[in-house]
Parts: structure tokens; C-alpha cells; sequence
């Protein structure tokens, strides 16, 4: 196992070192569960008082709060806890699984695909015609590419995962168990005859650029014409849906169970909170915020905060909240 002392982590670190311990640190661990061979951290005033009866013998704090470390305990000040104990995560973070040959003799592979230097491909798996793989793909098994598709550099695709055909993936992404990418958009009419319902062909594709994640059993659906498009650096959690010919620009955060209507937008930056729902045609303009469990029917300026169902500003909409709660006191 390996371990590291409070100077080694602080030298990583590079904080101010506040007590000493000469325990060894095997790993990080929360507060309340850490014993005394773990290192923690805290990141809120509202936490410090777990702190003297947490038996971690280390722990990495906000340079705005006063702690004391105790005996054989240290402290390490930093200006982020939170960015500096994802530091020390990739430092414990345990090996991905290992692959015993490169390409496992079970995956298909059409004779017209180009796999790039360096490409793992686990057992089980499916590489259509003229897919294009970069340089160090992964693609643990069970994963299918369909025909036509790009994948570039260094993105890793875990079990389940399904890219259907004319997509193009980025670089660096990481796309979790039983992603779906490319199924067909969600289309249909009555018919002339009012007895049924007339599927309508979705045409285009997904376009997904570099350092995007995707989190487990999340859908990006393929456009009715065009492209599907998630921008730059994107992130986004598990149970998401996001609809067909929807744009999302560059560093956007969608949180587990929220979703994109059709052909919604969002500019650079904006967050979408847990179970919020966006309604077809919308347009989020950069550095928004919709609040978890927010129903968003009209556009969102830029910079702006909405909540609730329909959304709206969210000190008004807060303010309303109040209000119906002091009459029902009073009834």
C-alpha cells in the first residue's frame, strides 16, 4: 500500500504546514469515517467542529479558517480544499483495469476501420465500417462504434457504450457505463389519418468536443438534420437526456436526472441543476444558473439565477415562496 507523510503531501500541496504528525497517510477519507492513517479535509466553516472528533491525523483546510491541529495531528492551509484534495485523489487513485492484450481476439473490427497507436479494445466490442480511432482509445469491453464514426485521442469508453453511426468525439473524454450517443432523436407527427403516429427520420448526427464526461446511463440523441452539439469541457452527470439539434457550449454542468428539450441552447458556462427540466426552443445564455428541479419555459439571460416551476428569477422566486408560506401559517 502506498503511503506518504505530511511533508511529502505538503510539498505537493505546497500550503502552510501548521502541527506535525508522524503517522504515515495511506489514503484520503471523510471526516467522520477517517481513522488515524488517513488525511481529510475541510472546506466549510460548518464542518470544524468534526474535526477534534475525527481520528484522521491530517487534514487539508480553507485558509480562512482557524483550526487546531491537537497532538500528532497536522493541518495543511491551502486556498481551495476542495481542488487541493483532488489532488490528492489522483495521488491514491487506484490503476484503471488492466488489459491483458491490446485488441481482445472477441471484438469485431471491420477491415475498413484505422485504429490509432497505442488503442485498447476489450472483449466483446464492435468497430463498424470506416470508423476512425485516435492514438490511445480506449474501449473497455462490450462497447459499440457504429460505421462512420470518429473518436479522438486518449477518450475512453466504459462498458455498455453505444456511439451510433457519422458521430465525431473529441479528445480526452471519458464517456461512463451505458452511454448513449447518437440514437435517433425524439420525432414524430400524427398522421394524415389521425389513426397513428408518423416516426420522422433524424438525419444528422452528434458532434462532441475534447475533455467532455459523461456520466452513466446519460443520452445524447442525435439530430433531426445537422448536429447534436456538446462544446469544450462539457460535464455531465448520470440520468441526463439531451435532445435532439440541442447545443451546449463550452463548460456547461448538467446535474443527475435533467434534461434538454429539443434544439435548446445554452452559452459557455451555464450550470444546470439536479432534475431541472428545459423546455424545447429555449435559449440559457452564458454564466446562467438553473436552480435543482427547475422547469425552464422561457429564455434565461445571461448571468442569471432562476428556480422554481415555471422558473424565474430566483429572488422572486424565493420571495414567493415565503409569502405562500406565512398565508398558509396563517390560515
Amino acid at each position: 500500500m502506498t503511503s506518504y507523510s505530511i511533508n511529502d503531501i505538503n510539498n505537493i500541496l505546497n500550503g502552510e504546514l501548521i502541527g506535525h504528525t508522524s503517522q504515515k497517510i495511506n489514503g484520503p477519507e471523510q471526516l467522520q469515517n477517517a481513522k488515524n492513517n488517513h488525511i481529510t479535509f475541510i472546506g466549510s466553516s460548518k464542518y470544524v467542529k468534526y474535526w477534534e472528533e475525527s481520528k484522521a491525523c491530517a487534514a487539508i483546510i480553507n485558509d480562512n479558517l482557524n483550526i487546531e491541529p491537537g497532538e500528532n495531528r497536522a493541518l495543511i492551509k491551502v486556498k481551495n480544499a476542495d481542488l487541493a484534495m483532488a489532488k490528492i485523489l489522483e495521488l491514491f487513485n487506484p490503476q484503471a483495469p488492466e488489459f491483458e492484450t491490446d485488441i481482445h481476439p472477441t471484438a469485431v473490427i471491420h477491415t475498413t476501420a484505422k485504429i490509432g497507436n497505442g488503442c485498447k479494445i476489450g472483449a466483446n466490442c464492435y468497430i463498424g465500417k470506416d470508423v476512425v480511432l485516435g492514438n490511445n482509445v480506449i474501449l473497455y469491453p462490450n462497447v459499440c462504434v457504429f460505421d462512420e464514426t470518429t473518436i479522438g485521442d486518449n477518450t475512453i469508453a466504459w462498458s455498455g457504450t453505444v456511439i451510433r453511426e457519422r458521430c465525431i468525439i473529441g479528445s480526452h473524454c471519458i464517456f461512463h457505463t451505458n452511454v448513449s450517443i447518437g440514437a435517433d432523436g425524439f420525432g414524430y407527427r400524427p398522421s394524415d389519418d389521425g389513426r397513428g403516429l408518423v416516426k420522422i427520420p433524424q438525419i444528422g448526427n452528434v458532434v462532441i468536443g475534447h475533455y467532455v464526461e459523461i456520466g452513466a446511463n446519460s443520452c445524447v440523441d442525435r439530430a433531426k438534420f445537422s448536429s447534436t452539439i456538446i462544446g469544450d469541457g462539457c460535464k455531465i452527470d448520470n440520468l441526463v437526456q439531451i435532445a435532439h439539434n440541442s447545443i451546449m457550449g463550452r463548460s456547461c454542468i448538467m446535474a443527475g436526472h435533467s434534461g434538454l428539450a429539443g434544439s435548446v441552447t445554452l452559452g459557455d458556462g451555464v450550470i444546470i441543476g439536479g432534475s431541472a427540466s428545459i423546455k424545447d426552443h429555449t435559449i440559457i445564455e452564458s454564466g446562467a444558473t438553473v436552480g435543482a428541479g427547475s422547469g425552464v419555459m422561457n429564455n434565461v439571460k445571461s448571468g442569471q439565477t432562476v428556480l422554481g416551476y415555471p422558473a424565474q428569477e430566483a429572488r422572486d422566486m424565493l420571495k414567493q415562496w415565503v409569502a405562500v408560506r406565512r398565508f398558509m401559517k396563517n390560515q
